[in-house]
């Protein structure tokens, strides 16, 4: 059917959103409204000895001034994994006695205006007594470090291993080559375009309302009404509009959401929250910032025989609500990709140090386990002499091996994996490669050629996700869900999803999301797994729809029914009736909630996976790069929309790109924050991308969800981090070269090497 689908068809939001109709936090204005500040440490570590507001609130328009004697009613922001029974690290909404990074919360000025509070927050006076910092994962583990957690034997709070530690020595000591590697993944801010933002209301008997941009509302609200806040769920409301931007960032709570709620009860007025890009920078969460000592054994054929890594993780100062789970429970059981190793072994040491938290980011876990793969078997194919392409289809699973368990306790189901990566080979010209190392050589150029094979765990968050559907008298289906679009296109997508199964033109469909009101339940927009559980909880809504309609018509029609094209249809006659005859005959009568729920017992995962192939031309006498052409061949499953399928891969190669090359955050040894602005992080632009970007599917169907999805989201980040930086080593000769490979490390390096033939 047209608009079905399986058909790029164009976002039905974009309209609103390209012509300023959009409306995010900030957009948003009440009637006395008050803005709010929040005073940041510029310190790292510090205790508070005493803070003095009382000139702060002689500031003109300023009303009130909070500090932590005044919140500590208030429960911390609960660490949802925490891997470490012994110590906890409550982050409070502002700091009693100690400050633990530059940016922590110290007070919170709300005033008439966002000047006055700004004003308002430059007046307040902390007697700080600094400590000595720990910025880093060296620092942190340093004998003798100052311990960030005093009641912690160490800056390191968890060791966390999977796999078979005696099996993988084995069989590295009787191995006949071992490649090691130590990877070092930078400390990358998401920047999303919209900074946070946060309005915060309270009315008598009806309780708080928190508007912000989210990936998902429910959790929100559930854990800001149990955790922190303390008041029951039904007097927490969560609201979300558009978002400017998530990648994982804007899924959790953070201290401004609750000063909000908490000044709009203590004043009567509601107060808004818009953060400034230094506060994104030093308080939105981090990602990455990891170090590795891999190791990847093979016999003399080149097969692989064994995987073992150990990795420190920076937490930043506090365990963020997934912090600890990303290296770990999210990428740690990927590691080691699609490949065939008979023993995996990895160690993940979680240390806290003097710097902003770490959780999830684009892929959280997957593109730093699939960075390490590939970083290591395409040294070792180099150390041993053969093609990257040829080392990787020896040790690829074949479908025929399918399902497999990897030895760290996951199972891949279905896939073709040697096929997607022959078909990548053949949509980048793999054969051409060499005529164009050649050329570029004649211009004093060195090409590089680099490609990598990535698997993520997409569809986490929950077993379930619901749909909530209302039929207006005009027959327009509202359907609400309980995911949240952070600019992936859920409007278009659901309603195409919704208007295949219903037969109805797709305008007739409108989807509604981000409102703990409408829907108090729902598993958010995370880990790709939006249409595996949001698709499904639609068609399942649609399937109850058609029934309850049957029913309907059928009473109406004195006789069995038959629906088709948005028709109910009288057997043996010619008498129909529509979803708008139907909605106006039995209102409310059409509207009900329903449930999409996995067959198994816990979430059933799917396997996006492809190959990714890059080649960079890199000029010896500036260390500038241009990644000159870019091919990938991706297995996605069904694709719901080619076209935003498309989107989200340039998006994602965009971000994966950023870090390899050019993101990068710095603290120095005081836990100062260097990379404080845009003048001094580097994010890529248009004239870092590749001119184009050869993109196929070779999709085999996910057999764990009824539309046979496997996502895509965070795929394009995945591949481009270890197949941009593949071929950077690659046209330094083999040299390696850690993220961001700036032009001066690459110049660097490129000044021992002879020049180009």
């Amino acid at each position: 059917m047209k608009f079905g689908t399986g058909q790029s068809i164009t976002r039905v939001e974009d309209a609103r959103l390209l012509t300023g109709q959009g409306r995010f936090t900030d957009d948003l204005s009440r009637p006395g409204m008050l803005y709010g500040v929040t005073l940041r440490s510029p310190h790292a570590h510090a205790e508070i000895k005493d803070i003095d507001v009382l000139a702060a609130l002689d500031v003109p328009g300023v009303v009130a001034v909070y500090t932590h004697k005044d919140v500590e009613g208030y429960g911390p922001i609960p660490c949802l994994v925490p891997l470490s029974g012994e110590v906890k690290t409550p982050r409070v909404l502002l700091a009693d006695d100690r400050v633990r990074f530059v940016g922590d919360g110290v007070a919170f000025v709300v005033a008439e205006t966002r000047e006055a509070a700004r004003a308002g927050a430059e007046a307040i006076f902390v007697d700080y007594e600094e400590l000595p910092a720990v910025a880093s994962i060296e620092a942190a583990l340093a004998p003798g470090a100052s311990l960030i957690w005093p009641e912690a034997k160490s800056n390191s709070l968890f060791d966390w291993q999977v796999g078979d530690g005696a099996a993988a020595d084995a069989a590295i000591a009787g191995a006949a080559h071992v490649t090691r590697l130590k990877i070092i993944q930078n400390r990358i801010a998401p920047t999303s375009m919209e900074v946070r933002a946060a309005l915060g209301e309270y009315s008598e008997g009806e309780g708080f309302t928190l508007t912000t941009g989210s990936q998902g509302v429910a959790s929100m609200r559930r854990e800001l009404a149990k955790a922190i806040l303390q008041v029951p769920i039904e007097q927490m409301r969560v609201v979300t509009h558009d978002v400017g931007g998530g990648f994982g960032m804007k899924s959790f709570l953070y201290p401004e959401y609750a000063l909000c709620l908490h000044a709009a009860r203590a004043l009567g007025k509601p107060v808004k929250w818009t953060g400034e890009r230094s506060d994104a920078f030093q308080t939105d969460t981090h990602g990455r910032a990891m170090e590795s000592e891999a190791a990847l054994a093979l016999d003399a054929q080149g097969r692989i025989l064994a995987l073992k890594v150990e990795t420190w993780s920076d937490l930043g100062a506090y365990q963020a609500q997934f912090g600890p789970a990303i290296q770990t429970m999210a990428g740690g059981r990927i590691m080691g990709g699609v490949y065939r190793i008979p023993a995996i072994h990895n160690l993940v040491h979680g240390v806290v140090t003097n710097t902003t938290p770490v959780d999830a980011y684009r892929g959280a876990g997957r593109p730093e386990s699939a960075y390490i793969m590939e970083r290591l078997i395409e040294a070792a194919a180099r150390e041993i002499g053969i093609g990257v392409d040829e080392m990787r289809s020896r040790n690829l699973l074949l479908p025929a091996e399918l399902p497999h368990e990897n030895g760290l306790g996951l199972t891949f189901d279905i896939g073709n994996f040697p096929a997607v990566l022959e078909r990548a080979k053949q949509v980048a010209d793999w054969a051409g490669f060499a005529g164009r190392k050649a050329e570029a050589a004649k211009r004093g150029k060195r090409l590089g050629r680099g490609m990598a094979y990535y698997v993520e765990i997409a569809g986490g968050g929950g077993t379930e996700e619901h749909a909530d559907v209302r039929v207006a008298a005009d027959g327009t289906i509202e359907m609400s869900v309980g995911t949240q679009s952070n600019g992936q296109g859920h409007e278009t997508v659901y309603a195409q999803v919704a208007a295949a199964k219903l037969g109805v033109p797709m305008d007739q469909i409108r989807i509604v999301q981000g409102d703990t009101t409408r829907m108090e339940v729902g598993g958010g927009t995370g880990g790709s797994r939006s249409m595996a559980f949001g698709g499904g909880a639609v068609l399942v809504c649609a399937d109850d729809m058609i029934a309850r309609g049957t029913a309907l018509a059928s009473e109406d029609l004195g006789s069995d029914v038959d629906y088709s094209d948005g028709l109910f249809k009288a057997r043996g006659s010619n008498a129909t009736l529509s979803w708008a005859e139907l909605a106006s005959r039995h209102p409310g009568a059409l509207d009900g909630r329903s449930r999409y729920t996995t067959k198994e017992s816990k979430p059933a995962p799917t396997f996006p996976n492809g190959c990714h192939i890059a080649e960079v031309e890199l000029d010896p006498d500036t260390g500038m790069i241009a990644v000159t052409r870019y091919s990938l061949v991706d297995d996605f499953g069904v694709l719901v929309n080619p076209m935003l399928v498309e989107g989200q891969i340039h998006g994602g190669i965009a971000q994966g790109l950023g870090q390899a090359v050019l993101e990068n955050i710095v603290y120095d040894e005081a836990g100062q924050l260097i990379t404080g602005s845009l003048m001094d992080y580097g994010i890529p632009r248009a004239d870092v991308m590749p001119p184009a970007v050869a993109f196929e599917t070779l999709n085999t169907p996910s057999p764990t969800n009824p539309l046979g999805v496997k996502g895509c989201g965070e795929a394009g980040t995945i591949g481009a981090m270890p197949s941009v930086v593949n071929a950077i080593i690659d046209a330094l000769d083999g040299q390696q070269v850690e993220m961001p490979a700036t032009p001066e490390k690459l110049w660097r390096l490129a000044q021992g090497m002879p020049k180009a033939a």
